[in-house]
């Protein structure tokens, strides 16, 4: 049983739990989105259609760029620092949070949205420290290391000594 929900933890990391707090508010911001009168992002349905489509093809190719980059079976068994894993930390959740999010926010056409997908920026700094330190405690100063270079949910321009 310990061993099943430790490969898991390794293959899905922080992504469970940052999804539950996802759902529960993005059902909030709907419920408020309801109640509050805000003004529309867009008048353009055909616009709002084209960014809602074109985040979830770049989410895609993050999503398959990734896997690529790190199969699913060598998660918390190796340290990758190659392809997606080069420029973000969790490709992944970035992936999510920072394109399709978005896209999702401006297709639905309420700042309230928007709202949601800004929040859940800290949200998931905050979940995905756990996922983290399991990955130094895995890889010791390879990690810390390479935290240094590379941004956890964005790309790191500039190297910090």
């Amino acid at each position: 049983m310990n061993k099943q929900s430790t490969r898991l933890s390794k293959i899905f990391g922080s992504g469970p739990a940052g999804l539950s707090i996802s759902l529960v508010l993005f059902f909030v911001a709907n419920w408020f989105s309801k109640r509050i009168y805000l003004p529309l992002l867009s008048n353009s349905r055909s616009l709002l259609n084209s960014i809602f489509i074109i985040s979830i093809l770049m989410t895609l190719a993050v999503i398959v760029w990734s896997v690529k980059s790190l199969p699913a079976s060598d998660r918390g068994d190796k340290l990758c620092t190659s392809g997606a894993f080069k420029y973000v930390r969790h490709p992944l959740y970035a992936a999510f949070l920072s394109i399709f999010n978005f896209g999702l926010a401006v297709y639905l056409n309420s700042c309230i949205f928007v709202l949601w997908a800004v929040l859940l920026h800290p949200i998931s700094h905050y979940i995905v420290r756990y996922e983290e330190r399991m990955m130094v405690n895995r890889f010791g100063e390879a990690y810390i290391e390479y935290q240094r270079k590379t941004g956890r949910f964005f790309p790191r321009f500039r190297y910090r000594e």
